[in-house]
């Protein structure tokens, strides 16, 4: 068995195409990483080739966790913060399926954290400009403006709210009510960063390139831009109002 401090949550859903050379992908770092896949019932057979996988070469370094139905990529986190947060991971990490997160990055987002420098590390797609690949003009600019948008909304001071490549030390989710976290879908990634820093933890940007995936289909829609718009006011409201606590 390989020992790891850290583990790479990628959840899934009809990924057969990109999901056993993203598990190479990250096995192949020379940090040596864990990687827990949630995975929604994928009807093309996804499971099944991770289940391969952990059968015929990685065990004991590759899980999964399968639930029934599309139940929203928020919950899958969730579910995959609390399998981590009870094997024992300090560094537990949030990734894309679909290479639009370069695995090389891992290590950077765990410097970031494992040096003290933030409690939790954002691979920001907006730190130091629009660094963005292959993306149609109309959805790199709706990302972009929301993030704005959240900052403008919330004060938090971060360019990139929206990103799904984190980085958190165990004490962030520990202390985080996970159970209270209400977004299901794009607004997820800003209520977790905004919950955080309510809760005083440091937020850490690493530059990245983000690559729009060639494999496979997006899971975006409009209805989860809809929630994201309308879900930051609420969490200005509940942050004035001190609806945002740490876990009991």
């Amino acid at each position: 068995m390989t020992l790891s401090d850290s583990i790479v949550i990628i959840p899934t859903y009809n990924e057969k195409e990109n999901i056993e050379s993203i598990i190479r992908a990250v096995f192949s770092l020379e940090k040596a990483f864990h990687v827990l896949i949630i995975d929604d019932g994928s009807p093309d057979g996804t499971a099944m080739i991770v289940k391969g996988l952990m059968a015929e070469e990685f065990a004991n370094r590759l899980f999964i966790v399968e639930r029934k139905g599309k139940l929203g990529l928020g919950t899958a986190y969730i579910a995959g913060f609390k399998w981590a947060l009870e094997h024992g991971y300090d560094y537990i990490f949030e990734m894309d399926a679909d290479f639009s997160h370069d695995p090389k990055e891992l290590p950077n987002l765990y410097n970031a954290v494992a040096s003290g420098e933030g409690d939790l590390a954002v691979g920001s797609r907006y730190l130091t400009g629009v660094n963005v690949v292959n993306w149609p003009m109309g959805r790199v600019l709706m990302s972009y403006y929301a993030s704005k948008y959240v900052q403008c909304v919330t004060g938090l001071d971060v360019h990139d709210c929206t990103a799904g490549f984190v980085c958190y030390h165990r004490r962030v989710l520990e202390t985080l009510d996970l159970d209270a976290i209400r977004f299901k879908g794009y607004a997820f990634q800003i209520e977790m960063k905004f919950s955080a820093h309510t809760l005083g933890f440091k937020i850490k940007e690493v530059p990245i390139v983000f690559v729009n995936r060639e494999l496979g289909t997006s899971k975006m829609s409009g209805g989860i831009f809809g929630e994201a718009f309308f879900g930051v006011m609420r969490l200005r409201w509940a942050a004035i109002t001190g609806g945002i606590k740490a876990k009991k």
